[in-house]
């Protein structure tokens, strides 16, 4: 069965301050369990702020760091999943009731992404 990556992105300058709302944590919570006992869950995380955070470039033969956060970046990668599906449909539908969980004022997008075997 394939396997698929979503990578959750955020606009980390105009997410709410106080992060996620106790009805947006317990919608989220219900859903994880749901997609776990489903057996389709192989991993899930939110990342830390991109201010915690370090790029390692390689460019010309040298490798180069930069601290956060990154600026420059409108959208971060604000978490991740790692799901197993029997196709892309039911991968995008899982993702689909996952951004639903969010109250309206979020701004959030989620990129839906095989992962290559072999």
């Amino acid at each position: 069965m394939p396997r698929f990556m979503t990578l959750i992105r955020i606009d980390e300058q105009n997410a709410p301050a106080e992060g996620p709302s106790p009805e947006l944590q317990e919608r989220m919570g219900a859903l994880l369990e749901e997609i776990t006992k489903a057996g389709v869950m192989l991993d899930t995380a939110g990342l830390t702020p991109t201010s915690e955070g370090t790029r390692v470039t390689w460019s010309g033969g040298k490798l180069s760091y930069t601290d956060g956060p990154f600026t420059e970046s409108k959208e971060v990668i604000g978490g991740y999943s790692i799901i197993q599906a029997k196709d892309k449909a039911e991968a995008l539908e899982w993702t689909k009731r996952f951004l639903q969980t969010h109250e309206d004022y979020w701004t959030v997008t989620a990129e839906v992404r095989e992962i290559a075997e072999g």
